[in-house]
């Protein structure tokens, strides 16, 4: 006869608590093989061969729930889906710690000993809104169809602008430049613009080491500077006027976009080209006001925000015509990859704050509408955005 095992027998063997034990018991997972005379708990070999099985789930981040969902299937397809999934989930909690390691590290360089609470703040919130258009282009990284490079995209789509005097404002990360490095024509000057404290810091430290890779003839000046001192301003037209200049990804950090608008306007050749892109329709809105609705559901926070993004896009196109004679439109594609639903709906859920009650209470739902949008598109989503091309 198989020997049973106390609560205290199979906890010290598995390495966990008694407390452990009977909180596994309570969420289902690890249930009692029978009871003793006196009604405690006895566990057997099968027992410990799952409390095993839910000490290592545990110890690569699955919840208890995640883990009796798991468990529960038990299929090699469901358990390949559920690692991958958790692997992108302990891989976007790893890129978060970073980021906050990243803020305290580049607040502590920018102000050394001199520092009070409010220069805290204001570094916390100028680093973060740097980080979250990282953070979004990271997110659409992992995602993206192999092949595709979204910086590649943009600079083609400048059908070949990007020659002589070109002004980027905002350059952050120096993607379009890192990215199109062999392609830049010979001679062409960039003038970029941004503050420390950004993603052009490490910018910089890239233009150190790799500037003698560039094409002959190719200069990148850096400086780093408030686009919306005017001050700055005095320096850019100084160098003026450009054939090419770029404000892309910097529309929601300004105070006062239409300052910006005009000052671009007046240090642009005559022949020259602005590009910008501001407030637009978001694919994935429009992507999961489908599904939402295909699901029998009502998405009024998905078309509210539509609304309201529509009323600034048509704000914005008008103020553009303010100062530049002509405006043409310029919709680039995109193809991002999803393995699963369980994946789409965590973007779904990260892009809309104060909707968890929502999501929690109809997520199965949702899920079977995603699944059926993935397998009819086979996997792949479609996404589209707009850059503006102004010229005078």
């Amino acid at each position: 006869m198989e020997k049973k095992m106390t609560s205290g027998e199979i906890a010290k063997k598995a390495g966990v608590s008694q407390k452990a034990i009977r909180l596994y018991d309570e969420k289902g997972l690890l249930r009692p093989s029978g009871y003793s005379e006196g009604n405690y708990r006895l566990y057997d070999e099968d027992s410990l061969s799952m409390l095993n099985k839910i000490v290592a789930l545990k110890k690569i981040g699955f919840s208890l729930e995640d883990i009796r969902d798991s468990l529960a299937n038990g299929k090699a397809e469901d358990i390949r889906s559920a690692l991958e999934l958790q692997l992108r989930t302990m891989e976007e909690k790893r890129y978060s710690i970073d980021m906050v390691i990243d803020t305290i590290q580049r607040t502590l360089s920018r102000k050394g000993d001199d520092l009070n609470w409010d220069d805290v703040s204001n570094i916390v919130k100028s680093v973060s809104l740097d980080q979250e258009l990282d953070r979004s282009h990271w997110f659409a990284q992992l995602h993206t169809v192999p092949g595709e490079d979204w910086y590649e995209t943009i600079y083609h789509s400048l059908d070949g602008k990007c020659t002589g005097k070109v002004l980027d404002l905002g350059c952050g990360f120096g993607k379009l430049w890192r990215n199109n490095r062999d392609r830049l024509p010979s001679g062409t000057k960039i003038f970029a613009y941004d503050v420390h404290g950004s993603w052009a810091d490490d910018f910089s430290n890239y233009l150190e080491k790799e500037k003698v890779h560039f094409p002959k003839d190719v200069d990148i000046h850096l400086r780093f500077s408030d686009l919306e001192d005017p001050k700055t301003w005095e320096e850019i037209e100084k160098d003026g006027p450009y054939d090419l200049i770029l404000a892309h990804y910097i529309f929601g950090e300004l105070k006062d976009p239409e300052a910006l608008l005009e000052r671009a306007a007046k240090n642009l050749k005559k022949t020259g080209t602005f590009s910008i892109n501001g407030p637009q329709d978001s694919s994935w809105d429009i992507y999961f006001r489908d599904a939402i609705l295909d699901a029998g559901l009502h998405a009024s926070f998905i078309l509210d925000k539509i609304s309201a993004i529509r009323k600034k896009k048509e704000s914005f196109e008008k103020t553009l015509q303010n100062y530049f004679s002509k405006v043409d439109g310029v919709v680039l594609q995109s193809h991002f990859q999803y393995e699963n639903e369980h994946m789409l709906f965590e973007k779904m859920t990260t892009l809309y704050d104060g909707q968890e009650k929502f999501f929690e209470k109809n997520e199965s739902k949702i899920k079977k509408s995603l699944a059926g949008r993935l397998q009819k598109d086979q996997y792949q989503i479609l996404t589209e955005s707009l850059f503006l091309r102004c010229t005078k």
